[in-house]
């Protein structure tokens, strides 16, 4: 079979199970011939061997199933990052890089910022930031064991040296409390979500759902980063669409000062920022 007809045969393939069926097909067969996508315009008539026409057949079956593409390719790119992902790690979405674009906003003026990211999945965030401030600190952490193994073969892959991987609940084994900023993009997911049933339903539970309508993990972290925060120094949550008043609400009620809602590229409330809580003087009566 040539690469143009494989690539039509893909696309209608998957056209009643994908939005981005064209797409989808492209980067398929492209990641079977271990090839980049513009190979496939440049040389359609090339014919495909029997071997890479059975995988390309076997990644379609999958991905007509909604399995996720980074899991059938091994990989996801982010802030211009390539970084291996499998069922053990969430997968990260463009989104998130507004929380990247915030957190480096507001350590922009800090001089060697001490970071920490908590739930670092396949360290994603700790990435994007570690390189755009190679002078920074930062300590990532994870509940998951399989997620960290993961995170770390992607930071020997990308060569970086300032970040340190530990296993954590949330703040439980954090070994210092003073840093400039703490971020998380925290399981938000309510258990009855119906989105649970399509595409993300193949990503780790543990990483999408939270109890309490999917607020129980940004709750925990909004009471306690104020003990791990030196003065002065900001806390940046990711959070569901329809989540914003809510955690604003939470940030507020935790008497987090400048509390503000950014929307995301699609014009939905995805990530909530604050000021640690001002600690009153205790020889104030």
């Amino acid at each position: 079979m040539r690469i143009d007809v494989a690539l039509r045969a893909g696309t209608d393939q998957l056209r009643e199970t994908s939005s981005s069926a064209r797409l989808d097909a492209e980067i398929l067969l492209a990641h079977c011939l271990k090839k980049n996508r513009n190979y496939l315009y440049t040389w359609p008539e090339k014919q495909l061997t029997p071997r890479q026409s059975e995988t390309f057949e076997a990644t379609l079956l999958q991905r007509a199933e909604l399995y996720p593409i980074a899991y059938i390719t091994g990989y996801q790119e982010f802030w211009s990052l390539k970084l291996n992902v499998t069922p053990d790690v969430l997968i990260p979405r463009a989104d998130t890089e507004l929380l990247v674009e915030t957190a480096l906003e507001k350590i922009q003026h800090q001089a060697h910022p001490t970071i920490l990211d908590l739930g670092t999945g396949s360290g994603a965030i700790a990435f994007a930031l570690a390189t755009e401030r190679p002078d920074s600190k930062i300590i990532a952490t994870d509940s998951s064991s399989a997620a960290l193994i993961i995170a770390e073969e992607n930071r020997k892959a990308l060569g970086i040296e300032n970040i340190q991987f530990i296993k954590s609940d949330w703040f439980s084994d954090v070994p210092v409390k003073q840093f400039d900023l703490v971020v998380s993009n925290p399981p938000y997911i309510d258990p009855d979500d119906t989105h649970l049933k399509r595409e993300i339903r193949h990503e780790p539970l543990q990483a999408l759902i939270s109890e309490n309508n999917g607020l129980a993990d940004l709750e925990q972290i909004i009471k306690n980063a104020p003990q791990f925060l030196k003065e002065q120094s900001w806390l940046i949550v990711e959070h569901g669409y329809d989540q914003g008043k809510i955690v604003s609400a939470l940030l507020n009620e935790a008497a987090y000062e400048d509390v503000s809602c950014l929307s995301d590229f699609s014009g939905n409330d995805r990530i909530n920022l604050g000021l640690k809580p001002n600690q009153p003087n205790p020889n104030t009566p």
